[in-house]
């Protein structure tokens, strides 16, 4: 990604907008520390996280060539390498409950990446507040 774009200003509207989809993913994440769910589990396939997602990806157009699009960016990737790295998990885990070690590292799996999670939402919406863009490599 070219890092001029990334310092073009972009309208209030869409700031707004970008937090509303941190907030989501946010929300999301409480619901599973909060609720029954596990927090990964609740990112990856709660309302919240699945409708911030689609704003991500109907919105991407509109933030394209700002600051905000190293934020977008941040935000479907954070998504989408969540689910991917679960998969790997349970691919991992699912063999291994056969001799009981699975169990383990599922939980422990699920847990690092909820860990993980946490620190990326947290981390790209602080940037936000600083209007700084996300580094998207």
């Amino acid at each position: 990604m070219n890092t001029s774009l990334q310092t073009v200003e972009a309208p209030d509207s869409l700031v707004r907008l970008t937090h509303l989809v941190y907030a989501l993913h946010a929300l999301g994440l409480a619901i599973g520390a909060f609720g029954a769910a596990s927090v990964l589990g609740s990112f990856l396939f709660g309302w919240p996280s699945i409708i911030a997602v689609i704003i991500n990806y109907v919105k991407r157009g509109d933030v394209r060539g700002t600051w905000l699009e190293s934020h977008f960016t941040w935000q479907i990737r954070t998504f989408w390498f969540a689910l991917a790295w679960a998969v790997l998990v349970a691919l991992v885990s699912l063999p291994l409950t056969l001799i009981l070690v699975g169990i383990g590292t599922w939980v422990i799996g699920l847990f690092l990446l909820g860990v993980w999670a946490i620190y990326r939402i947290a981390r790209g919406w602080l940037r936000l507040n600083g209007h700084r863009p996300m580094p998207v490599a």
